[in-house]
């Protein structure tokens, strides 16, 4: 084993009380040399062999290098989406502080006070408006619990399944055979 102790169960370590993986930072560094060794050619065996693991969690720890890989850049992304919707918000937040006049024929409609109407459409559009902006955040932020999981998101999560498949897996399926 890679690290001399062959009594040494390098997973014991990754998992919690309730045999739950951990993220750590021990693990997340095996991973990424993992997923190097495997963009040299390595096999997941090798790798393995060189790790100290088993070859499936070899697979595993490439798998999660990958998702890794993606996370940093899918996070800017959505700090940026919460930044644009943040700043429409905002917007909207002004528009519905400010009593707007019902403007008809391009003149302003006053009430029998002589006082401007306050054009209340408006104000029920801008509160329409920061509801979408609302909702548009729970989705990005995944706040909303799903209320059922659609045939369409399953198919997703298994063409998404396949791809990382695709992207760690060689294209000689054979080279994952060997001992």
């Amino acid at each position: 084993m890679a690290n001399g102790n062959p009594a040494h169960n390098p997973h014991q370590d990754d998992r919690d009380g309730k045999g739950q993986y951990i993220r750590t930072i021990n693990n997340a560094r095996r991973d990424a040399h993992a997923a190097e060794l495997r963009a040299e050619g390595w096999t997941y065996q090798q790798i393995a062999d060189e790790l100290g693991i088993d070859k499936s969690n070899a697979i595993l720890a490439v798998r999660r290098a990958v998702r890794d890989a993606c996370a940093g850049p899918g996070q800017d992304l959505i700090n940026l989406e919460v930044h644009r919707l943040e700043a429409m918000y905002d917007q909207v937040i002004d528009i519905l502080s400010k009593d707007r006049p019902v403007v008809s024929h391009g003149h302003i409609v006053y009430g029998d006070d002589g006082q401007p109407l306050v054009d209340d459409e408006l104000k029920l559009k801008a509160i329409d408006r920061a509801l979408r902006t609302r909702e548009s955040f729970r989705k990005l932020l995944g706040l909303d619990a799903p209320s059922r999981v659609s045939i369409e998101a399953e198919q997703l999560g298994r063409e998404i399944s396949r791809l990382l498949d695709a992207a760690t897996t060689p294209e000689d399926a054979g080279d994952d055979t060997d001992a």
